[in-house]
């Protein structure tokens, strides 16, 4: 008698990780902050490059954030902090 082959199931345990509401309102302070940090570039002419570097940085943290829970939020507070911040004299100035 030929034995036949037991199968046997194989459990996935995923591990979620709990962020506290304290680390979640410290990373979007961190977030407000930075989106609003702006380059502004003034050339000879009197003409200004507005560059949102600052925006790019917090993006860039988001997209790779350990905990991806709240992606849109923080996304939504970058977008927001940016736009407002535009009319806002806040960044560095750089005169060429």
């Amino acid at each position: 008698m030929a034995k036949q082959a037991v199968k046997t199931k194989k459990i996935k345990t995923v591990v979620h990780h709990k962020e506290t509401d304290g680390a979640f309102f410290l990373k979007l302070v961190l977030y407000l902050i930075l989106s609003s940090m702006w380059v502004r570039i003034e050339f000879d002419d009197g003409t200004i490059l507005p560059l949102p570097i600052g925006a790019i940085v917090a993006v860039f943290y988001a997209l790779h954030d350990h905990f991806q829970i709240d992606r849109k939020i923080e996304l939504a507070i970058i977008l927001v902090a940016m736009f407002i911040s535009f009319w806002l004299p806040i960044g560095i100035f750089i005169s060429l």
